[in-house]
């Protein structure tokens, strides 16, 4: 890091261009944006700068990079993995690009800012009486610009892709200050590289997005939603294959469960009532949208589950009747990530798998975990369409909260362990930030993990955006993890009005 004199005048700078309310150096400021909201990092920061447009944050990129300061871009800090804490630097603020620049109804595409909020664009897209699928539990405040720059993934993910696959176009701040300026609205475009891929998903690290021209789809005109109940994790596959066959593309979610996960759902979120009469040691959240006029995906389900449990398939079902009633269905799985805190310390896992074997891991998995810790208490659930699963480990009854997250690492080794050797991904939708930046190194195939290096290397030479995350330029190790009874972190605070 420069010096004080050198830091002094890189904020003056800074104030010169931005303005005083651009450029805040205060701990009540700062305090929000150096811990995401699981508590595991705790960063530092010379300064929060928020820029009100482009133009102002390539000033500030460039200023920073001629003064050697590191630069974190953040949007509603909603990261789950470390990727967006800073240590040492400032702390880009991406609050203000807020503005819809332009919306294509015929050509189906929608360009907004970074720092519009995901529920904003959800909206416009309503709005216009379209769909902007990109769909997760923080869409209330988390930003648009950080839901590509982690290829944040969801509940739509079996229907429209991954944020990735949502991109039509982007504008780009680089780590010299320069502005790529791609917000092409093409569906096809073979111009040389796709530029756009190198940033969607690279956490800040070798740009930082300011803009998105996004795909829009036909509104949804009929949705069925079903709660299942299940004997297996291997009948949830095999339903799962049932109704893809069935419904093709309208199936939009299926979410997976265990009994535990219901469990902790009803003792502890309010306004939820048992979906079923009986127990069952698994469940599953099933969703059809149809977009054609007269469409009834409601009854379509029905008579998919209906055939299903004629064969022996499932044990018990019940679908919404209402709005509200598949409004709480739906809440019985997003209620589940909150929930776990009030059973005490809990061990995260984003993970995929390949789907023909998700069951296969889901059983191994629980069991060497349990194996290694009598009383853990595994509750693996999430969109098991995608082979996407949150293998999360509840300490035992009665454990010391912090002798429990101290065993991360070991209980790392096992999962991933076991999705490195069934093919799968150890980070499916939160990406690697800070906590698997290690684990990336020693899992990914070398010479993968060698182009990542060069091309960190070839865009950001003197490792200035977001150091330290996801590929390390350096060797040295990331922040070792703080005591695990940190008190919730405040909000960001709410965007600047333009």
């Amino acid at each position: 890091m420069p010096d004080a004199d050198s830091q002094a005048r890189l904020l003056a700078a800074l104030r010169g261009r931005l303005g005083a309310r651009g450029v805040r150096t205060t701990p009540e400021a700062l305090a929000p944006h150096l811990v995401e909201s699981r508590g595991l990092y705790r960063g530092h920061a010379l300064a929060l700068v928020e820029p009100g447009d482009t133009e102002e944050v390539a000033f500030a990129v460039a200023a920073c990079a001629e003064a050697r300061v590191p630069v974190v871009a953040q949007g509603g800090n909603t990261g789950l993995v470390g990727g967006g804490v800073p240590y040492g630097g400032i702390v880009l603020s991406l609050n203000r690009l807020t503005r819809l620049r332009a919306l294509d109804p015929l050509g189906a595409t929608i360009t907004v800012e970074a720092g519009m909020i995901l529920a904003e664009v959800q909206a416009a897209a309503e709005a216009a009486g379209m769909l902007f699928p990109l769909s997760w539990a923080a869409e209330g405040t988390a930003r648009i610009g950080g839901g590509l720059a982690t290829n944040a993934g969801g509940l739509a993910v079996l229907s429209y892709g991954n944020a990735r696959d949502l991109v039509l176009g982007l504008e780009v701040v680089l780590a010299d200050g320069r502005v790529w300026n791609g917000l092409k609205a093409l569906r096809k475009n073979n111009a040389g590289y796709d530029l756009k891929h190198l940033f969607v998903g690279s956490e800040g690290t070798l740009g930082i997005i300011t803009a998105a021209t996004l795909k829009l789809f036909p509104r949804v005109r009929s949705r069925g939603v079903g709660f299942v109940g299940l004997a297996s994790a291997q009948a949830a596959l095999a339903l799962f294959e049932r109704l893809r066959a069935g419904a093709d593309r309208a199936l939009t979610a299926f979410e997976y469960m265990p009994r535990f996960g219901l469990e902790m759902v009803l003792r502890h979120a309010a306004g939820v009532r048992a979906p079923l009469a009986g127990r069952h040691p698994a469940y599953a959240l099933v969703e059809l949208s149809a977009t054609r006029p007269g469409a009834d995906a409601r009854a379509d389900l029905e008579a998919l589950l209906a055939a299903a449990m004629a064969d022996g398939l499932i044990e018990d079902a019940t679908l919404g009747a209402s709005d509200a009633q598949e409004a709480g269905l739906w809440r019985l799985r997003e209620a589940l990530p909150e929930v776990q805190k009030a059973e005490g310390g809990s061990i995260k896992h984003d993970v995929s798998l390949p789907l023909s074997r998700l069951a296969d891991f889901l059983d191994e998995a629980s069991a060497a975990c349990r194996a290694a810790m009598p009383g853990l208490r595994p509750c693996p659930f999430g969109h098991f369409g995608d082979g996407n699963i949150h293998f999360n480990l509840t300490q035992p009854v009665g454990m010391d909260k912090a002798a429990f997250l101290a065993e991360w690492g070991r209980f790392n080794g096992i999962v991933h362990g076991i999705v490195e050797r069934m093919g799968g991904s150890i980070a499916a939708e939160h990406g690697i930030g800070l906590i698997k930046r290690d684990e990336l190194a020693r899992t990914m195939d070398p010479v993968g993990f060698d182009l990542m290096r060069r091309l960190k290397a070839a865009l950001d030479p003197h490792d200035l955006l977001n150091p330290g995350k996801v590929v390390a330029l350096s060797d040295d190790p990331p922040p070792a993890l703080p005591p695990p009874a940190l008190p919730p972190p405040a909000l960001p605070p709410p965007a600047v009005p333009r």
